[in-house]
């Protein structure tokens, strides 16, 4: 294991969301069997008291998890001098199997903790806990991944060896035909289409936002086209948003730009696109409760906002990218 700030604060994070996870799901079990908000016996007071401190309590484990995403990515970054042959965080992450993997997960975990934060937001709007026990069932489905991220995670520093020869981004991220892996792969896709899919498929998402803000129909096609332009956008970002940014033909790697010769405009990009996929995949888990009694007056306008967010920052993300294409000094 190396002893640098940054893995033992990744492993720390990972550790105390794991423990708050399980913890909260070990109540959230006692809610999905024993919730009665009709009911005034101790149990259910007991409950009621629990589930305030326990919700209170996952905001802020959730929003650490929120921010463990870009700590390990920034973690990877500045342990890449440590390795031969990483020139980067995409160098870091190979050397062993555990990187990519945990990476993997913690994109996953990002999304659904996300979710979670939307609906528990929204239940506290409620005066009967409308949401709680569907809130809860995610809590439990959401625990066994974020143990086994933490599994993944703690595997991953603490066999990390400063002796080991690792891949660089250049032969992960290569659109030469001799190359192999998912990221050689979309590295590999036509750019010039790329471009043209990626703004076809954010003209498209931009305008079912607009369509269901103002007039408030096909909130979950909209949730759908936000999942679907995440993949999309992500896949963009290798095979031909990071040529304009690096002003090179053959550069394809999405973890340089978040280096500081890039003024770290990577995790701008980020922020700004899983943001938005959080905003629009909300919208679509809190339309079933549209007409429940307690929320009636206000679940409809906090998910107008979620749709004003997530058309904001897709908005944002597709005009950074054409700022950063038009000022380049790149002509493919």
């Amino acid at each position: 294991m190396i002893l640098h700030p940054t893995v033992i604060a990744n492993l720390l994070a990972s550790c105390i969301v794991s423990f708050m996870v399980l913890y909260a799901s070990y109540y959230g079990v006692q809610i999905l069997r024993h919730w009665d908000i009709r009911s005034g016996d101790e149990l259910q007071l007991i409950l009621e008291r629990k589930t305030y401190l326990i919700s209170t309590l996952l905001t802020f484990v959730f929003g650490l998890q929120l921010l463990s995403l870009f700590l390990y990515i920034f973690t990877a970054d500045v342990l890449c001098p440590l390795f031969v042959g990483a020139m980067c965080a995409a160098g870091t992450l190979n050397v062993n199997e555990f990187g990519y993997p945990t990476l993997v997960l913690k994109i996953i975990n990002f999304i659904l903790a996300g979710i979670w934060l939307v609906l528990n937001y929204a239940d506290n709007q409620g005066y009967d806990y409308p949401l709680i026990k569907i809130k809860y069932l995610l809590l439990v489905f959401i625990a066994p991944f974020i143990v086994l991220e933490t599994v993944l995670a703690s595997a991953y520093f603490l066999n990390m060896e400063a002796d080991v020869i690792t891949s660089c981004c250049g032969s992960l991220f290569s659109a030469e035909e001799t190359a192999s892996g998912l990221g050689s792969e979309i590295a590999a896709l036509p750019a010039r289409t790329m471009l043209r899919v990626f703004y076809l498929a954010m003209a498209c998402t931009l305008a079912a936002g607009i369509y269901f803000y103002f007039k408030g129909k096909g909130g979950y096609l909209y949730a759908l086209i936000s999942l679907l332009v995440f993949a999309v956008a992500l896949v963009s970002i290798v095979s031909f948003i990071s040529l304009y940014i690096y002003e090179l033909p053959t550069h394809h790697c999405p973890f340089c730009i978040i280096m500081e010769e890039y003024d770290y405009i990577g995790y701008l990009l980020y922020i700004l696109l899983f943001g938005a996929v959080v905003a629009g995949i909300g919208i679509g888990a809190l339309l079933p409760f549209r007409h429940v009694p307690s929320l009636q007056n206000v679940l409809g306008g906090f998910i107008r906002r979620l749709a004003l967010a997530s058309v904001v920052l897709y908005a944002a993300f597709t005009a950074l990218v054409t700022y950063e294409i038009v000022s380049s000094n790149l002509i493919m």
